[in-house]
């Protein structure tokens, strides 16, 4: 594990800890840098946005979130997690509507960190979380398959699921792009068994390794193969404009900046968590690094860009390759600055096809097998709430199947957290029922309440002992008082009262 020493939170503090720690900075600067370039690029290109803005995004993670407080390691830039909704605003809204949506979002979540709502974010359910990552993973996997089989893939993911059987036959028949399909099926076969490599060679990120393998063989071979399109950087950038805030001020357009905000800001802070277990240093002020995420949104929509949040792979990248302080990231945006200022033709050289390969790894590792052995033999409900999560974000989008995961985990947790115990006993020959109630009566066990009671024989007195209910909400308490009275009306001797207050009694 890394050990963090410092923290610093202002310009000055931070010049200070990277002169302090410069040594172990500078370097793993280098190493988030070459992790990001490929990333942002395939991110950007697979939301439907000229490939600079992923940049552009990067380079806003790092020079600006990055100097900005909150958490001290993780760093920013496009996400892959958002590539399924940002592909879709693009597609409904229009490319230049793009960065009015993100500048809402953004602003959006200024409001809710300075409203100190961070901390919320640490009680969504895991299992909504792990439903969540699989949706977004399986998509992306869904949608590169058809951009490296040159094919265009279907608009929703329903239609990607039944049109793979089409897709497969192409492959096998030579209809699909054979050389770029071969060139992403390499790209995920070395990615995967990149860890395996001696290590040495594990020092080159897997990322830029398998970008600059698959540029030079189709320098070198002349390969035809789809590439990356460059337009430059300035002119990649878009400030808003009348017609994008017209598309977006309507409710399909509010729905989709608070998705904008809701998932940015949930990935940003869970993996604030996991990053915070990593190192030994400061932990995350969940606020402030959500108030910091959404300045970055800000500025991301005032130049057109893609959304940021801050990226798991790329804060590992950082923590491990032995970062101290924010120097690490602010460098790492100063070092993607001067690449897409001075080298932008680089990126012409980048094959789709691989960039695609990457995206598929990339899902695959979004959807969370190991965690499901253990649901499986021990939280059944919790993988039922995940697998209805990941369901409804393929076949609807990714803000409705979170919302459904959401509404699962709540009603789950309300179904067992109600659990109450009739226990039914004979008095014996002129004795009352005894009736014992204990747990939790709520609106929920409601039905099974009254179906108990008003199974009773009539004319026998009841004792009703209701002392051991750790909770009774008023919709049961209504209900017992009016099954009382109905009772004692049709002819009952009596019913004994056993409250667990003095006061319920009375009443």
């Amino acid at each position: 594990m890394n050990t963090t020493e410092t923290n610093p939170t202002g310009p000055a503090a931070v010049l200070r800890g990277a002169l302090a720690h410069w040594r172990q900075d500078l370097p793993a600067s280098l190493v988030v840098f070459l992790v990001a370039v490929p990333l942002c690029v395939g991110v950007a290109v697979a939301s439907g946005v000229p490939a600079e803005r992923g940049l552009v995004t990067g380079i806003v993670g790092g020079l600006v979130v990055g100097l900005l407080p909150g958490s001290s390691l993780q760093v920013s830039g496009p996400a892959a997690g958002l590539t399924v909704l940002v592909f879709d605003a693009v597609q409904r809204f229009g490319l230049g509507s793009l960065g009015v949506l993100v500048l809402a979002a953004g602003l959006l979540q200024i409001a809710m960190g300075l409203a100190r709502m961070g901390r919320w974010f640490r009680a969504i359910s895991l299992s909504v979380v792990h439903g969540m990552l699989a949706g977004i993973g399986l998509i992306l996997i869904l949608g590169q398959l058809y951009a490296v089989s040159g094919r265009t893939a279907p608009g929703s993911g329903g239609g990607k699921i039944t049109h793979l059987p089409g897709l497969a036959a192409d492959w096998f028949t030579g209809r699909a792009a054979t050389t770029a399909l071969l060139m992403g099926a390499a790209t995920v076969a070395l990615l995967t068994f990149w860890k395996k490599l001696p290590g040495p060679v594990r020092a080159v990120p897997a990322p830029l390794a398998a970008v600059a393998l698959a540029a030079a063989a189709t320098a070198v071979f002349g390969l035809d193969v789809p590439r990356v399109r460059v337009d430059g950087l300035a002119g990649a950038l878009a400030l808003p404009t009348g017609e994008g805030i017209a598309a977006v001020a309507t409710t399909a357009g509010l729905g989709t900046v608070l998705a904008f905000a809701l998932i940015a800001s949930a990935e940003s802070l869970f993996s604030a968590a996991a990053v915070d277990q990593m190192h030994h240093g400061p932990r995350t002020d969940y606020d402030r690094e959500l108030a910091a995420q959404g300045i970055g949104n800000t500025l991301c929509g005032l130049l057109g860009a893609l959304p940021l949040t801050a990226v798991i792979v790329r804060s590992a990248a950082n923590v491990q390759a032995g970062a101290r302080t924010k120097a690490s990231r602010i460098l790492h945006g100063l070092w993607l600055l001067l690449f897409a200022a001075l080298l932008p033709a680089v990126l012409g050289l980048i094959p789709l096809a691989v960039l695609g390969g990457v995206l598929i790894h990339a899902g695959a590792k979004l959807i969370p097998v190991r965690p499901l052995g253990a649901l499986w033999r021990g939280h059944r409900g919790e993988l039922a709430v995940m697998a209805a999560t990941t369901t409804a974000i393929v076949f609807t989008n990714l803000f409705e199947g979170v919302l459904l995961g959401v509404v699962l985990a709540v009603a789950k947790s309300a179904w067992q957290t109600s659990q109450l115990h009739i226990d039914l006993a004979d008095g014996g020959p002129g004795g009352p029922l005894e009736v014992r109630l204990s747990g939790n009566a709520t609106f929920l066990r409601l039905p099974r309440l009254l179906d108990t009671l008003e199974s009773l024989p009539a004319g026998r007195a009841v004792h009703l002992d209701w002392s051991g209910l750790r909770h009774l909400d008023h919709a049961c308490r209504t209900a017992l008082l009016t099954w009382a009275a109905r009772h004692g009306a049709h002819g009952t001797t009596g019913i004994r009262w056993e409250p667990p207050l003095a006061a319920t009694a009375a009443a």
